[in-house]
């Protein structure tokens, strides 16, 4: 895992040296073990390190040779889990390193742009061909790992974090304001254009291919297969879960470094430490959140422990409260550049930041088991025809029928509503619900919430659900497989159910829940007019209803004070340029 990033210019010259410095520097806290560059005519990429497979010969840049001599440079950051099978395939090639990464080198001098077909991973990758005059980048297809780009009249410039593009004075941080309300409406924003008027986002699968600081191709690879599978059996079934996870967890635990995991009170995470017991020798490290004084909020650390305990692990329990909140708060919000109002994002941060002092440098997270294996109420409600309760994903905004926007429109769905009419035919309903999901909520809230939290502590965050090989079975699976009684992810209870019974696989869905409604709201008449006052949330919000709301209690209102506080926060920081200082208080004060 790492920090990459780099220049073409349009004119030929060098690219200007001081600029990359200032990349580095942004990037410092994904690769605190090294850092490496390649400058070559118009072409400069860098990267800091974060050292996982390869301690040893795996410093970057890679560098490999076309029988004629001509090189090849690349800078990667992610991991490529079937690199021992890839290697195997390349007897032929002379490798330098035992990295994973060398790997996309050697198989893009064979297919050329294509090389990412072969490759199962988490990656960002950028590649310098210069004898014919190109840079290629390509995302991993679930957008796992993230890549920014932004272009200008004189160069082309990409990033691992948008806050690098704009701390190297590439471009200004400008805000697009409909992105914005995007934002506030859906808690995280869509498709390619970020909150920030000049750059975008390499898409989940997509390769560009760049010449002289323009893009001028594109390809792309789907994550998600376009088929049923046909399991009409359930001990075979499970069976081929059992295979297919255990694949992919034993894939995902590839490290030369210690790892641990992420242990919640839900099944996806249950049954990750389930087969983490069954493929280690060692004691698992698991680490738990509870929120402390939240009133009659559920406590995961009861359920963690019993789970824990249950398969031996080395169990780390984390309390959380409200100190935290509004302390951390301000320094999640600088870690979420690409801003996702997202409130797991804090108790992930303070976890991360206790598997750092454990001396772990890769956690295991169950992310996307809802995605794949249809987890989610609202997948089932979008199945449904309307006259059963049926109802569209998506549907209404967290600020709508509040009164608090000045922009009363609909315009804040048009990406979500553009993947609806894009959406592969064939598939079933349920499946064009995960694949809605998978789209653009779980690239750009879920995964980039782990990205940002652990890597502001030096930790790589692996997903083995978010896994293409896995998704060929998870997501391919008759929909009978995924729901059955009213609960969804019912193939994987019923794994559970033989695996860990300890569990209580078959208990309903506790999701993930923080008490932020409860902090907000007594500390309410405090924070509205701090609020109100913020330069971000008066262009977007009138600013006479943000006091009254601040005000009010109920689901819907806490959720719409949430996502304005954090956008204040995030505005405040990435916007403005305020440094993070003090507390949540601190930062509105000014």
């Amino acid at each position: 895992m790492c920090g990459i990033g780099g220049i073409m210019s349009r004119d030929g010259k060098e690219p200007d040296a001081i600029m990359l410095n200032s990349f580095e520097e942004a990037l410092r806290h994904r690769g605190p073990d090294g850092s490496g560059r390649h400058v070559n005519s118009s072409v400069a990429m860098l990267q800091t390190r974060l050292a996982i497979i390869d301690l040893a010969t795996g410093d970057q840049p890679l560098h490999a040779f076309r029988p004629s001599g001509d090189k090849v440079t690349l800078i990667a950051n992610g991991e490529i889990f079937n690199y021992p099978e890839l290697r195997d395939g390349l007897r032929e090639c002379k490798f330098s390193t035992a990295s994973d990464c060398e790997i996309p080198l050697h198989i893009y001098l064979r297919d050329g742009v294509q090389f990412a077909a072969q490759l199962r991973g988490m990656y960002a990758i950028a590649i310098h061909d210069p004898k014919k005059g190109r840079l290629i980048l390509s995302r991993d297809p679930f957008g796992i790992k993230p890549l920014y780009y932004a272009e200008t009249a004189t160069a082309f410039a990409f990033a691992s974090e948008a806050q690098a593009l704009i701390r190297g004075g590439f471009v200004n941080a400008e805000l697009d304001d409909s992105k914005a309300c995007e934002m506030l409406q859906l808690q995280f924003t869509t498709g390619k254009t970020t909150p920030f008027k000049a750059i975008k986002r390499v898409l989940p699968g997509e390769t560009l291919v760049v010449h002289s600081g323009r893009i001028i191709e594109r390809q792309s690879i789907s994550a998600l297969p376009h088929y049923q599978l046909e399991y009409n059996d359930t001990r075979k079934s499970v069976l081929a879960l059992d295979e297919a996870f255990e694949e992919s967890v034993r894939s995902h635990q590839l490290s030369d470094v210690p790892y641990g995991m992420f242990l919640s009170g839900g099944v996806d995470s249950s049954a990750l430490i389930a087969m983490m017991r069954r493929l280690n020798e060692k004691p698992v490290q698991a680490f738990t959140i509870g929120f402390d004084g939240s009133g009659d909020m559920p406590d995961e650390r009861l359920h963690a422990a019993r789970v824990a305990k249950s398969v031996g692990a080395i169990h780390t329990e984390v309390g959380f409260n409200k100190h935290d909140f509004w302390s951390l708060l301000p320094r999640v919000a600088a870690a979420l550049d690409d801003p996702v109002a997202d409130y797991a994002a804090v108790p992930t941060f303070k976890l991360a930041h206790f598997a750092n002092q454990a001396g772990l440098k890769v956690i295991l997270s169950g992310e996307g088991g809802d995605e794949i294996l249809a987890g989610y109420g609202r997948y089932r409600r979008q199945a449904r025809p309307w006259f059963f309760g049926g109802r569209r994903m998506w549907e209404k905004g967290i600020l709508s029928g509040l009164g608090v926007l000045k922009d009363h429109g609909v315009g804040w769905r048009r990406g979500i509503q553009d993947v609806e009419d894009n959406l592969p035919v064939g598939m079933s309903p349920l499946q064009r619900a995960q694949a809605l999901d998978c789209n653009d909520w779980l690239p750009n809230d879920l995964l980039t919430k782990i990205d940002r939290c652990l890597m502001a502590h030096g930790i790589e965050g692996r997903v083995p659900f978010v896994d293409r090989f896995f998704a060929n079975f998870g997501f391919g699976l008759p929909d009978s497989c995924k729901v059955k009684g009213g609960q969804g992810k019912w193939i994987l209870r019923k794994w559970l159910e033989q695996e860990l019974p300890e569990s209580e696989p078959y208990t309903k869905k506790r999701g993930f829940t923080v008490p932020v409604g409860e902090w907000i709201f007594v500390a309410g008449k405090r924070l509205g007019p701090l609020i109100a006052q913020q330069p971000g949330i008066q262009a977007l919000c009138h600013k006479e209803k943000i006091a009254t709301l601040f005000t009010t209690s109920g689901k819907r209102q806490s959720q719409a004070q949430w996502v304005l506080l954090f956008f204040a926060l995030w505005h405040q920081h990435h916007i403005l340029g305020r440094p993070v200082e003090g507390d949540t208080f601190d930062m509105l004060d000014c």
